[in-house]
């Protein structure tokens, strides 16, 4: 069985140096890199959003900030990995669970776009370390590094 990656991407700073960590560490391992953006139809209070929100037009613009985070963090290095982009509908955090199965590895950025800005883990990493079906990695924003 061949070795495989997933990671998560939400086309936030730290989300993009998790996909280039995994990158290197895919081409390390000889591993495949699935590489994950879940959307999901917006949160309004009082309002229903899924009435509002064409599901077409949210997954062609998943694809393209997928597309273009993928063509960033590949851009100008070389690589053997046979990377697999993927678009889901649902929670993140849900989707990165399932996509965990029969991984050898997860990761994720230590936040993403969420709203809780004084958090060291986002909600998304949090879940995915407690729940995750195989080992998980979490690669910390510029600013932990430093």
């Amino acid at each position: 069985m061949d070795a495989r990656i997933v990671v998560g991407v939400d086309g936030s700073d730290e989300s993009l140096a998790a996909l280039r960590w995994a990158l290197r560490e895919a081409a390390l391992r000889g591993a495949s890199l699935l590489v994950l953006h879940a959307w999901a139809y917006p949160a309004a209070v009082g309002f229903p959003t899924m009435r509002l929100v064409d599901p077409g037009v949210m997954k062609e613009s998943s694809e393209a900030l997928l597309a273009d985070a993928v063509r960033n963090a590949t851009a100008g290095a070389p690589s053997t990995v046979a990377i697999d982009p993927v678009v889901t509908e649902g929670a993140a955090a849900r989707a990165l669970v399932d996509a965990s199965e029969g991984a050898d590895l997860l990761v994720v950025g230590a936040r993403g776009h969420g709203g809780f800005l004084g958090l060291v883990l986002g909600s998304v990493a949090t879940q995915v370390v407690h729940h995750a079906t195989c080992p998980v990695v979490v690669v910390p924003s510029a600013a932990a590094a430093d």
